[in-house]
């Protein structure tokens, strides 16, 4: 080839560059995804609540992020997370969580660095707690104020904090019990799916019964069974209860590829059906299954605060049902209702939108229409 015809060629087609690749089809949906406004609005929503769950000990508490006490360097707020974290030493020392004073009494060299917002999730803060902070209030008087942002509840805990370390809680519920379920759904789904006949009416039978019995009584009824229920059996029991709807999708997809040439031409090379299933058909069927996974994480947060608004959530950790729960006694703090229910309509919404945007982008019908 002279220099005349490499001239001739497209500047995308010439020797040394080559043919351009076309994106694939995950780039292409992220593509399409990224121009729907409200999925991405919804996405930076859901991130910044993730931001809030991770850091929630250093944005609200009473334990310093980080404290130097008697030549070592600790870090009581990671007790926030896991209760094991905190040091000991703390409690040898009887601090009582009153870390300011007692820091200064018991080792005047020391010092610590507090949470951006000083008040607890679990217990109420005092007069003089920590230097200039007045005492929270109790019951009605403890309306929103410049203190007390959100207000406090009827033991005068800060509901602000509540729903800052509430966060996780509405994070693992949905991405924990919705995971659990599209494991088993999945499963089940591509099970029927590709071996038909006997396996796939057995586990049809099996979706339908498990359909026919209404979820709250079938979760009310598995919860009985626990006398201590914890954050994990609530989010094992939403789990284990709510896979049939992907199992359905998967069980439909399966069932359409599985007569693919490339399935079939799997089977000629003599590959396992295992490595058929997982390896080469749910790739392929992943798209439209992960509609409902999606919608299913918004379903869990908003079936947990039910639980915990009916007082069958775990009674050690702050949530924003049991909030609600607080405040359905006493109508007249419509602060404990209103902050923590507009908390999860916003969360439930934000999934919502983007599993509408998840759909629309991967949908190669819904583009061809427009």
């Amino acid at each position: 080839m002279d220099q005349t015809d490499i001239n001739l060629l497209p500047p995308e087609q010439t020797p040394e560059q080559g043919t351009a690749k076309s994106p694939g089809f995950w780039a292409e949906s992220w593509k399409r995804f990224r121009r729907r406004r409200l999925a991405m609005a919804a996405l930076i929503f859901v991130l910044f609540l993730a931001l809030v769950a991770l850091f929630s000990p250093a944005i609200a508490g009473r334990k310093p992020i980080v404290v130097y006490y008697k030549g070592s360097y600790y870090f009581p707020a990671m007790g926030y997370l896991k209760s094991s974290w905190e040091n000991p030493i703390f409690y040898k020392d009887r601090f009582y969580n009153r870390y300011p004073k007692s820091l200064a009494e018991k080792d005047p060299d020391s010092w610590a660095i507090y949470p951006l917002y000083y008040q607890d999730p679990y217990e109420r803060i005092t007069e003089d707690e920590y230097p200039g902070q007045p005492a929270n209030p109790y019951g009605d008087q403890g309306s929103p104020s410049w203190n007390n942002p959100f207000g406090t509840d009827q033991a005068g805990i800060d509901v602000f904090a509540q729903m800052v370390h509430g966060t996780k809680i509405a994070l693992l519920v949905g991405f924990v019990s919705t995971g659990l379920s599209a494991v088993i759904g999945i499963i089940v789904g591509a099970l029927a799916g590709y071996f038909g006949g006997w396996v796939d009416m057995l586990l049809s039978r099996l979706i339908e019964v498990v359909m026919c019995i209404p979820q709250i009584v079938l979760i009310l009824a598995l919860l009985a069974i626990v006398e201590y229920p914890t954050i994990w059996h609530i989010m094992a029991v939403i789990g284990v209860t709510s896979w049939t709807g992907i199992a359905r999708l998967t069980r439909g997809e399966f069932l359409k590829l599985s007569q693919s040439e490339y399935v079939v031409a799997a089977q000629a090379l003599g590959a396992r059906p295992g490595r058929i299933m997982f390896r080469h058909i749910l790739p392929n069927a992943l798209a439209p299954v992960l509609v409902p996974i999606t919608f299913g994480i918004a379903s869990a947060v908003l079936l947990e605060s039910a639980l915990s608004f009916l007082g069958f959530g775990d009674a050690n950790a702050p949530s924003w049902g049991k909030l609600l729960n607080a405040g359905r006694g006493n109508l007249s703090m419509w602060w404990l209702f209103f902050f923590p229910g507009m908390a999860i309509f916003f969360t439930v919404l934000a999934y919502n939108l983007i599993g509408e945007g998840i759909q629309e982008a991967t949908d190669p019908r819904l583009k061809e229409s427009r």
